[in-house]
């Protein structure tokens, strides 16, 4: 008997996957914020990055990696020992990528405005896949750390810095590059670093200086495969910074043992693991008892990834957002035709290239101050107040903004379907950069600090001046910060100055690096109505120009991008 299969409907009203767009030139908030920033950009070398990025064979390793979860080894088939970590191929070529774009140490060997462009195209990267970005940013933080010690940054200096990515498990002067990590908090103390217990006992002097035998854990070491670590013990002198090789000089395995890998909400692409040291040798780097100052420095840096990369998964998820709203149709009527849904896709629009804004200016001033352009000290300021507020604002945002993003597409935005559910992935992913390096309380707290040093309030108001002049919404807001600019805050309203500082410099770059309509809609919905939810721009918001900055894709690109062509 011959069964004959009936199509019971017709698949339609459903919007193709956003794929092909050269994500740099369709982001106009981040070529102004880069243009502004540092004129002198590589503008070649972004249009083929971007293309790169956005490109489908990127999102299939991004899907693949986060698909195919890294597997710890801990034994070969002999019973030995081995502690190593499989990956998917997907996974070494998005870091090959990284490495290329020199996200890692390599800013560090470059000139001025490296660090600018290494943040914008750090910004691209997550787009299509931030979970590898977890051993580039450490990489990138732990770099500078290492000039404290000759001895290994004249061995590992170049590999570091080296855009040829090699994920063999070799000794260090047989790899063309190598990765950094680094292990810092344990059981016990979480981010309280001096309450760790895992000590280091002097164990001899050779070529990379003071040696250590470390015994100990690790309650989260992020990146375990990375070719070295810098890891906290205490030591006789007190809390001190060390390198901490996977492989030691003569070829032998470090006294490094994986116990798990952590099982994440999100972040799966990455591997982060809990470990014990078994009189594991590693070097001093810097003073001994100067623990805190160092990990308080390389997480400055990482905490600049956090804002970076989290502004990131707002472009993409605004992007994913709009490209659905521009193909669906719901009541007889596009999406994005909807004056209500276009309210809150222009509000998004709005939280995206604030954040953008503000992560690109934090960069600005960390290049700005490694390279000795801050004659007046005015970037070092910058730089300090600016990093626990971008850490702080930033990724709490980037969590709710997900949340409205992800609401635009419905359920189909909820569903993993095997990996495809790219908003639902940005969604899990959302979290990590608001907890990893200090949550919000530690980021409000370390702001109370910055503002006893320095002349904090005056860089602040000269920062901000323009946009006052400008907008009376700006102004009544600088008049309501500048109580805690005074010093006048205790720890209890330590958000709320956050919150308000972060707005304060937001309006202010938007005001030089986006149009006055933006300014406008920025002014008028985030501190004018201080609203609590997306959507709830006044009307006399121009909600079309921000959208029509906002789209994501060029004007050029349209017809060939999947489902653009067909109605935008």
């Amino acid at each position: 008997m011959t069964h004959v299969t009936h199509p019971t409907h017709e698949v339609f009203n459903q919007a193709a996957p956003l794929v092909g767009v050269n994500l740099f030139e369709a982001n106009r908030p981040l070529q102004d914020a880069l243009r502004w920033h540092h004129p002198g950009f590589d503008a070649a070398r972004f249009a083929a990055f971007g293309a790169e990025a956005g490109s489908a064979e990127m999102q299939m390793h991004a899907r693949l990696a986060n698909t195919n979860l890294p597997q710890l080894q801990t034994f070969d088939a002999c019973g030995r020992r081995i502690d190593q970590i499989e990956f998917h191929p997907s996974y070494h070529a998005l870091m090959a990528s990284a490495l290329r774009q020199r996200l890692h140490g390599a800013p560090w060997a470059q000139g001025p405005g490296g660090h600018i462009e290494r943040a914008a195209a750090f910004m691209l990267f997550t787009e299509a896949e931030p979970s590898v970005l977890c051993p580039v940013s450490m990489s990138y933080a732990v770099t500078p750390a290492l000039r404290a010690n000759a001895g290994v940054m004249a061995d590992w200096g170049g590999k570091i810095t080296s855009d040829r990515y090699d994920p063999r498990f070799l000794p260090v002067a047989g790899k063309s590059a190598a990765t950094l990590g680094m292990g810092m908090t344990e059981k016990q103390g979480g981010s309280d670093v001096r309450s760790n217990t895992a000590r280091a006992e002097a164990d001899g002097e050779d070529a990379w200086g003071r040696r250590f035998a470390i015994t100990g854990h690790k309650w989260f070491l992020s990146a375990p495969m990375s070719d070295a670590f810098l890891v906290l013990a205490q030591s006789a002198g007190g809390l001190s910074c060390f390198f901490m090789p996977r492989l030691l000089p003569d070829g032998s395995v470090n006294a490094i043992a994986i116990q798990r890998l952590k099982d994440k909400l999100g972040n799966k692409a990455n591997a982060s693991s809990e470990v014990e040291f078994d009189r594991a040798s590693a070097w001093l780097v810097g003073e001994e008892g100067r623990g805190v100052p160092q990990i308080l420095a390389m997480g400055a840096l990482t905490r600049l990834d956090c804002a970076l990369g989290t502004s990131g998964l707002m472009r993409q998820a605004l992007s994913i957002a709009l490209h659905h709203c521009a193909q669906r149709d719901a009541f007889g009527q596009r999406l994005l035709d909807q004056p209500l849904m276009r309210n809150v896709l222009a509000d998004l629009a709005l939280e995206s290239e604030a954040a953008t804004a503000l992560a690109m200016r934090l960069a600005r001033a960390v290049d700005r101050t490694e390279h000795g352009q801050d004659a007046d000290g005015v970037e070092a300021v910058m730089r300090r107040v600016l990093t626990p507020i971008a850490k702080f604002w930033i990724c709490k945002r980037g969590a709710a903004l997900g949340q409205e993003a992800m609401e635009c597409l419905g359920g189909n935005g909820y569903v993993e379907e095997g990996g495809q559910g790219v908003m639902a992935r940005i969604y899990r992913e959302m979290p990590v950069n608001s907890i990893w390096e200090g949550a919000g309380n530690i980021q409000s707290l370390d702001l109370l600090r910055a503002l006893r040093k320095g002349p904090v309030a005056d860089v602040l108001m000269h920062e901000t001046a323009v946009a006052r002049a400008a907008h009376a919404d700006v102004q009544r807001l600088c008049e309501r910060v500048r109580r805690g600019l005074d010093g006048d805050v205790g720890e209890t309203e330590a958000r709320s100055l956050a919150r308000d500082l972060a707005l304060l410099v937001q309006a202010a770059l938007l005001q030089h690096s986006a149009p006055p309509a933006v300014f406008e809609a920025f002014c008028a919905g985030r501190i004018g109505r201080a609203s609590d939810v997306f959507g709830a721009l006044p009307a006399r918001v121009d909600v079309d120009a921000v959208l029509a900055r906002a789209m994501p894709w060029h004007p050029d690109q349209a017809a060939g991008v999947s489902g653009a062509g067909l109605r935008s």
